[in-house]
């Protein structure tokens, strides 16, 4: 039996097949990298990548683990029933369900226990085909709700990429999506809000532009930006969310999260998510080379980890919590002339104080009380 997926493990399928299915543009070479992701995503035997012959108004998947290519009537079958009506199926005994269709697994000798179907859509929303995987392998033997909705994000990420092997703006708005859900995922790792990751996107956007950065880097930045902690979902709670304050040990162990968040997401050449890695890996530096975790110090700090952190830490200021009240405008300004050209660079800081007036319309639009 296997166990189902860590946090960091599903970060590292999605990221690794999000990489290779943006890197191809042979429709069967994606069919197969899309099945593989499904199978290792939720824990299954198979999986399918089913797509609609609206001509001969069949249903066949060219990519099924362990089959051949197989064709059925539209509309037959569990799968056929989830692309008519648009809604993810769930079963436990399929051997019981009369629209298991059965005569698949008599072609194939597969026998078909426990189903999860979820149908997926094209830019203009319209279903194009279906994730189908077969026999979940844990204990329990049975799909999950948290299952359609890790094989929902798949499908969503699939039907996309299928359209246009696929048009790259879609592509690239996809990764938009995930990026940004990993990020909520992170945060809430470490007891903060979605409105944390939406703010520091926007407060790193407003900088940027302010600093003279094209339209192209701040849009760049203000995606990747809601990644910069992402490597907390491997840091233990019993240390991120320790009441009381941290040993040395302890918080080495926090520490380790820029590298973990650059390992999950270097491998990439993509440029999102290459971005995403850098940020992840620096915001924590420090201008006069006291950060870390590589004691980089000023302009060896890439311009997106020197704008994230200062974006990070006026949002960790400003931002009333449960455990916390915000610091007053005053207090924090002061806090930025003092570390103008210690903590965070000069100009990031002079730029900081040029949007201040945009930033608290940010902090304000964004409020966690209206979360």
């Amino acid at each position: 039996m296997k166990q189902e997926l860590s946090s960091e493990q599903l970060l590292s399928v999605i990221f690794d097949y999000m990489a290779k299915i943006t890197g191809e543009n042979q429709l069967e070479r994606v069919l197969v990298l899309m099945a593989n992701m499904g199978r290792e995503m939720i824990v299954a035997d198979r999986c399918a990548v089913w797509l609609i012959d609206e001509v001969n108004e069949e249903l066949f998947t060219t990519v099924a683990h362990g089959t051949k290519p197989i064709r059925i009537p539209y509309g037959s079958g569990l799968v056929g029933h989830s692309i008519r009506t648009g809604e993810p199926i769930v079963i436990e005994d399929a051997a019981a369900d009369p629209r298991h269709h059965a005569e698949t697994d008599r072609i194939t000798g597969y026998v078909t226990k426990s189903v999860i179907t979820i149908p997926f859509r094209n830019s203009d929303g319209r279903i194009i085909g279906a994730y189908q995987a077969v026999n979940k392998l844990t204990e329990a033997a049975i799909f999950t709700s948290k299952d359609i909705e890790l094989l929902s994000l798949a499908a969503s990420y699939a039907g996309k990429s299928l359209e246009s092997v696929m048009l790259h703006q879609e592509i690239i708005d996809t990764q938009r999506e995930i990026i940004s859900t990993m990020g909520e995922i992170g945060e809430i790792r470490s007891k903060e809000t979605g409105n944390h990751v939406k703010r520091v996107a926007e407060f790193s956007y407003a900088l940027a532009r302010s600093l003279g950065l094209s339209e192209h880097d701040a849009d760049v930045l203000r995606t990747v930006s809601p990644m910069h902690d992402i490597g907390k979902v491997a840091i233990p709670d019993s240390i991120l969310n320790k009441p009381g304050k941290l040993t040395d040990a302890e918080y080495d162990i926090i520490k380790s999260h820029t590298m973990i968040g650059h390992q999950l997401l270097r491998g990439s050449r993509r440029e999102l998510l290459h971005a995403a890695a850098i940020v992840a890996e620096q915001h924590h530096e420090k201008w006069n080379g006291e950060g870390y975790p590589n004691g980089l110090a000023g302009e060896e700090i890439h311009i997106f980890g020197r704008i994230t952190a200062v974006a990070d830490v006026f949002d960790a200021l400003s931002a009333e919590r449960v455990y916390k009240a915000a610091w007053p405008i005053e207090k924090i300004e002061q806090l930025f002339r003092d570390e103008r050209g210690k903590h965070f660079d000069p100009d990031v800081v002079d730029a900081f104080f040029r949007v201040l007036p945009e930033l608290i319309e940010i902090r304000d639009r964004f409020s966690d009380k209206e979360a």
